[in-house]
């Protein structure tokens, strides 16, 4: 199919759709579970979302017009993993994009806080994300040997730990429909 936009406002690349789990909550914060103008509609069709809200943008083809959606949801529930996976990534995110031993969020890299020539794991609670600086100052040292004690004592973190952190670094855009279902979970100001 061959979309042309009728709409003058965007164009459909810049029409993005929010993707919720079958009981309305986001599949993930971050990265935000998007899915492109050309996923959402071949899920439409598929019968495997239901469209929550809508752009105005609408796409055509010689038989058919559709207003872009803006959230779809699963018909089918998909269970969250309880254990995020062990990635640089998340990694990073639990470490909220920051090194541990400076807090600069420039040059990240990651640390073995006790260095693999010592013993060292390459485990949730012996890995930082660490700066390039810090990292290469700190070397194959330990912690006290050099005083770079982290800021945050390594962990494993749970699904919400992540969740929560992600809130903490929202996506450069986010349409006006995909309020009603990102941080419904927040507490409300007084």
């Amino acid at each position: 199919m061959t979309a042309h936009v009728m709409h003058p406002m965007a164009s459909p690349d810049g029409c993005p759709a929010l993707v919720l789990n079958a009981d309305f909550r986001p599949l993930s914060y971050y990265p935000l579970s998007l899915w492109s103008w050309q996923d959402a509609i071949k899920a439409v069709f598929m019968d495997r979302v239901n469209i929550v809200s809508e752009y105005d943008t609408v796409v055509h083809s010689p038989s058919f017009n559709m207003k872009l959606p803006s959230v779809v949801s699963l018909k089918t529930y998909i269970k969250p993993s309880r254990t995020p996976a062990f990635t640089r990534f998340n990694v990073f995110l639990r470490d909220r994009f920051a090194c541990q031993y400076c807090g600069t969020r420039d040059e990240l890299t990651f640390d073995h806080v006790v260095p693999r020539s010592k013993g060292g794991l390459t485990t949730w609670e012996n890995v930082v994300a660490a700066c390039s600086p810090c990292n290469l100052m700190k070397g194959d040292k330990m912690p006290t040997a050099v005083g770079m004690i982290p800021m945050q004592k390594p962990f494993a973190p749970s699904i919400n730990d992540l969740h929560r952190n992600g809130k903490l670094f929202p996506p450069n855009y986010l349409h006006d429909s995909w309020l009603d279902y990102l941080y419904w979970d927040s507490e409300l100001e007084p």
